[in-house]
This record gives C-alpha cells, structure tokens and sequence, in this order.
C-alpha cells in the first residue's frame, strides 16, 4: 500500500493511520507504536533533496493526526546521521534561483521545523557521525538527542557564506545550549564533537555506536508505551510556553493539567496506584 502522508486512512475523531505509510525518500516503518525514520542515502552521508525535505515536511503535518503512532525516531543510515543539504540536488539550483524563488524554498524548510515541532509525537534522534547543516537542524528540533562520542555536529551555514539563522537555528540552539555556546557555533560554523555536545546538554546522552538505534528505539519504547495524549501535551506546553510571561505559563499549565486530569489515563494511573499495580496507559 503507498500513499502520499495527506492520504493516510482516515479514521474517525480526525485520526489518521500511517503505519503502511512507504516513503519515497527516505526508510519508514511502525513497531509498537514507535516509528523509525531513517535517512537513506549513506554512500552521501544522507544529504537531504528538494523532495525529501518536502516528503518529511508532509510526513510530520500527517502525524498530527496518527493514531497508530507515539513516538519517533530519526536516525540515518550507515555510520552519518545527516550532511545537509545536498551539494548538487540544492546548492547548485540554489546558486540560478531569483528571489521568489530562494525565499520559496527557505520558507518549505522552515515548514519542516515548525511540522517537527507541532506534532504531538516526541521525537528521539539517533546520532552518530556528522550531523551538519540542515542534518543537525533536525536532531535540534527533536525532543531528545542521542549522540556518540565520535558524530560531528556543525552548523555550517557561514561556511557557504550564509547566515547562522536557518531554519530556525537562531531562536533553537540558544534554548538548548545557552546563548554564548550558540553564538560561537553560528558565528564559526565548526564542529561540535559528542563530548562537547554532550556537556553542552546539545545531546541527552552519548552511546556507543552499535548501541546507539537500540537505545534510541528503547527511549522511545518507554514514552510510546506512557501516557501519550498527556506527552502531547507536554509538548506542546514547551513550545508554546517560549513566548509567554511567567504568570501566563502558569495558568496554561493549569488548564493543560485540567484537561489531563479528564483522561482515561488519569483515572487507570490512580486505580492501578491503589491496587499497586503497574499502570497501562492508552493514550486516551
């Protein structure tokens, strides 16, 4: 079965399944409720294309509405996560395009940031090797970053004379690493190796490369397997939260707990506490 990601089966209350979902360009596949993404071009280090960047894009804006999954995991394929954008499929064509025609494309991969960020999914990237350019913009709008002691994150945006705010780099990395750390990052364009990345808190933790998509898929496992509408939620609550004073924060907060508090979740959390039991969450 192959369908594109806006003709997922529907199913009813606005849901979607995307479990049988074939990706054109890059691997996808649902076990457990965990979806593994994995960028498939590892004889380039798993460049990113027009299309692919368009694919993901769709992707994530149809997971907004997945029923069949609770978390996901980015990994690339081989020994890389991601090299960026791909020297001949977009450098090049970006190098003859007019105004119009650049900002159309800055703002698609914009979109993919933003669909990364808005989907109720938490996103757990597996990272080994280099992680560059628009490739390490997605481990940073993930939700958690695993790493390993030998990947390479740079954002080498001013290594090809452009500006260190892409894709949302400028207003990211910052909240991630502290201001002074993302300034010195952007401004250069160098590496960042896995053990800075790791102390810098860029990445939750660092493991050994054979262990690195197990460990990953795990992480995963355990948020898939916890109470997913109230994850959604918190998710939301950390992006939304960015642009809002303390005191609006706090009564978000309280109506997004309210609104928790009404979840079968809730209730099962409580009766298996009584019956010391091990609550099993459903996600509704």
């Amino acid at each position: 079965m192959r369908y594109l990601p806006g003709e997922a089966q529907q199913l009813p209350g606005n849901r979607a399944a995307l479990a049988d979902y074939q990706a054109s360009h890059f691997l996808f596949e649902v076990s457990g409720g965990v979806a593994t993404l994995t960028l498939n071009r590892p004889e380039r280090k798993n460049p990113l294309t027009f299309d692919s960047y368009a694919e993901l894009r769709d992707l994530f804006r149809a997971l907004a509405y997945a029923d069949d999954v609770k978390a996901v995991v980015i990994t690339g394929a081989g020994d890389n996560f991601c090299s960026g954008g791909d020297v001949h499929d977009i450098i090049g064509p970006l190098t003859r395009l007019d105004m119009p025609g650049l900002l159309a494309f800055t703002r698609m991969t914009g979109d993919l940031v933003k669909a990364i960020r808005a989907c109720p999914q938490p996103i757990v990237a597996a990272v080994d090797g280099i992680c560059a350019g628009a490739g390490a913009i997605l481990a940073l709008a993930s939700d958690i970053r695993l790493g390993t002691a030998r990947s390479k994150t740079a954002f080498l945006f001013t290594r090809v004379g452009l500006a260190g705010c892409d894709m949302g780099a400028c207003a990211l990395l910052p909240r991630v690493i502290g201001q002074g750390r993302a300034a010195e990052l952007l401004y250069t364009g160098r590496s960042m190796s896995g053990a800075e990345a790791e102390r810098w808190g860029f990445f939750n933790s660092l493991q050994e490369p054979e262990a690195l998509l197990a460990s990953a898929r795990a992480f995963a496992q355990g948020l898939a397997d916890g109470p997913t509408f109230a994850h959604g939620m918190t998710k939301k609550m950390l992006q939304q939260e960015w642009n809002m004073g303390v005191d609006e924060a706090i009564e978000a907060e309280a109506q997004a707990q309210a609104i928790c508090m009404a979840t079968n979740d809730f209730h099962r959390a409580y009766h298996a506490f009584v019956a010391k039991q091990k609550p099993e969450f459903e996600g509704d």
